[in-house]
C-alpha cells in the first residue's frame, strides 16, 4: 500500500533562537524542536529532557511545556496543525505526538537537518519549499521511530544489555567487536544489525553515551574536566571540549556555567 504524503497545509516550517530565559505555555498544535547548533532545555508534562544536534524533541497538542536556549543556539521548528488533515496522515501524527518524546538523531538525518537548515536560511519566505522540507523531516522522523510497513520485522537486540555494559565500562575503550560478543553477534552482523535497530553505528552511539555523562556530570558534580574525561571515556580534556563542541555546540565550561 503507498506511503501517503504529508498534507502541505497542515504544516510551517520555522527558524528560531531560543533566548535563555525559562517559557512556559500550550498549544493545540503539534511541534517537532531540532537543533541545526547548539542546544535548549524542555520539559513536557513534567518528562524533562534536551535538543541538541543528537536528540530532538516531540511536543504533542495542549501539553504544558517550559523550555529555555542554553548559550548560542539556533532551532528548527515545524508546528504542525490537524485541521484539515487527511485522514491517513492523522495516523502518522497520532503515533508521532502520542507522548513525549526525545527521539536520538543518527547522522544521516543530522546530514538532512542541515540541508534543509540551510535551505531555510537561504529561502524561508518560500511557503512552499519550508513545508516541503519540513515534510521530508517529519517523515525521515517517523520511519526511524516506527519503521516502514513494506519490511520485514527487525531482529531482535538486546540494547538494554548493551546500555547496561556500556555504562559499566564507559571510562575505557569499548571496541565494536567487544560489543558484538556482548550481543553473541560476529562484528559485521551486530554493526548492521545495530545500525538497524538503533538509528546509530556502534561507534556512534558510544559517543553519544560518553556525551550524555559528560552533560550529566557536568551538570551534577564539582568534578574537574580532566576527571570527567577521564571517566568518559576521552583521551583527554581537549578531546571532551572538542566533541561537546562539534555535537553539543558548546563547550564544558559553558554547559557547566548555563
Amino acid at each position: 500500500m503507498p506511503q501517503p504524503a504529508w498534507n502541505p497545509s497542515m504544516l510551517s516550517t520555522r527558524l528560531l533562537c531560543l533566548d535563555d530565559q525559562a517559557h512556559e505555555h500550550a498549544h493545540d498544535h503539534h511541534q517537532l524542536v531540532l537543533s541545526l547548533s547548539g542546544r535548549a532545555e524542555f520539559e513536557v508534562n513534567g518528562r524533562g529532557g534536551e535538543v541538541c544536534r543528537m536528540r530532538a524533541c516531540l511536543v504533542p497538542g495542549d501539553a504544558e511545556h517550559q523550555f529555555a536556549g542554553v548559550g548560542d543556539n539556533r532551532m528548527l521548528i515545524l508546528d504542525l496543525n490537524e485541521q484539515d488533515t487527511p485522514e491517513a496522515d492523522l495516523a502518522l501524527l497520532s503515533e508521532l505526538f502520542e507522548t513525549p518524546r526525545y527521539p536520538a538523531l543518527d547522522a544521516d538525518f543530522q546530514n538532512l537537518l542541515s540541508y534543509a537548515g540551510a535551505e531555510l536560511a537561504r529561502f524561508g519566505s518560500d511557503p512552499h519549499l519550508s513545508r516541503a522540507l519540513g515534510g521530508v523531516l517529519l517523515r525521515a522522523l517517523h520511519l526511524r521511530l516506527f519503521g516502514s510497513p513494506s519490511r520485514g520485522p527487525a531482529s531482535v537486540l538486546d540494547v538494554e544489555r548493551l546500555d547496561a555494559y556500556i555504562g559499566e565500562h564507559l571510562a575505557r575503550r569499548i571496541s565494536v567487536a567487544e560489543l558484538a560478543n556482548v550481543a553473541c553477534l560476529s562484528p559485521s552482523h551486530f554493526h548492521a544489525q545495530f545500525k538497524d535497530s538503533v538509528g546509530f553505528t556502534p561507534h556512534q552511539y558510544l559517543l553519544k553515551a560518553r556525551l550524555d555523562r559528560a552533560s550529566r556530570l557536568l551538570q551534577s558534580s564539582p568534578l574537574p574536566l580532566v576527571r570527567i574525561a577521564e571517566e568518559c571515556g576521552f583521551s583527554s580534556q581537549s578531546a571532551l571540549t572538542t566533541a561537546m563542541r562539534r555535537y553539543l555546540g558548546l563547550t564544558p565550561k559553558r554547559l557547566r556555567n548555563a
